[in-house]
């Protein structure tokens, strides 16, 4: 695929997936798809899962500056705080120069990088770590154990990413989601969700203490082998912070897709 089309990939993947994702949250969480914007809002107490992201191809600096102001005035119809994404190489160059001043004006917040990156074919063997078990989420006690990895991982308060798993189908039975397990306790986790033809990898993460043991590339070996074994799929998406970035093209990611997150100004 070209770098574009990988992009336009990776955005598609967001929508998709992402819309699975706050409908098992919220029944009607508000799930649009908009000229230029895709709604993805559960407006519950986590974040992640209160999105917008922009959707066309080719934005140019009048274009972009259109579509933020119609997203700022999205996310400040909702009761709580998220995020808009932008997957820049969908902006043609003058837009992505633009981008920053453009935001902004907008009244926007630059939040954090991420990177979208592909692997096709998955070619992984039966994962391993030397002090870690796996054991695939089922219960409610497993995703609270995920929740609260999530939490510590990305400094969050428990409640938070509880609000957002707690209760979850999606995550008990569709995903491929694993927690490893050091002496029996919960460490690490990740789940890879089949969408489209296509393994998508999110809410990866590793308790603090532990990190940098190589357990982050451990768990998503492991969810991203079980699902392909289920599925036979081999085409894998994700969107990697800038802490987990290093860690994917050892599994054989690669990236193809600058992001950035904005939230409201104060």
């Amino acid at each position: 695929m070209s770098g574009l089309s990988e992009s336009i990939e990776s955005m598609e993947q967001l929508g998709l997936v992402w819309r699975e994702m706050v409908l098992d949250r919220t029944a009607d969480a508000d799930v649009r798809d908009l000229p230029g914007i895709a709604v993805r809002w559960a407006d519950c107490e986590f974040g992640f899962w209160n999105c917008v992201a922009l959707t066309d191809v080719g934005a140019d600096p009048e274009l972009l500056g259109l579509r933020l102001g119609q997203a700022v005035d999205i996310m400040r119809s909702k009761n709580r705080p998220g995020f808009l994404w932008v997957f820049e190489d969908l902006l043609d160059a003058p837009a992505r120069t633009a981008l920053q001043a453009a935001a902004e004006r907008a009244g926007l917040e630059y939040a954090f990088p991420a990177t979208g990156m592909a692997a096709d074919p998955l070619a992984l063997p039966e994962p391993a770590h030397p002090d870690l078990t796996f054991a695939r989420v089922t219960t409610e006690e497993d995703l609270r154990a995920y929740a609260d990895i999530n939490a510590r991982a990305y400094g969050l308060p428990l409640a938070s990413a509880r609000d957002g798993l707690l209760g979850s189908t999606l995550w008990k039975r569709d995903a491929h989601a694993y927690l490893g397990l050091r002496a029996g306790v919960p460490v690490t986790c990740a789940g890879a969700i089949p969408a489209d033809g296509r393994l998508f990898v999110a809410l990866v993460a590793t308790d603090p203490q532990w990190q940098g043991k190589g357990y982050a590339e451990a768990v998503t070996r492991k969810a991203l082998y079980e699902a392909a074994l289920a599925t036979g799929l081999t085409r894998a998406i994700l969107h990697a912070t800038a802490a987990g970035a290093p860690v994917y093209p050892r599994i054989g990611f690669t990236p193809n897709t600058p992001m950035r997150f904005y939230g409201l100004k104060g």
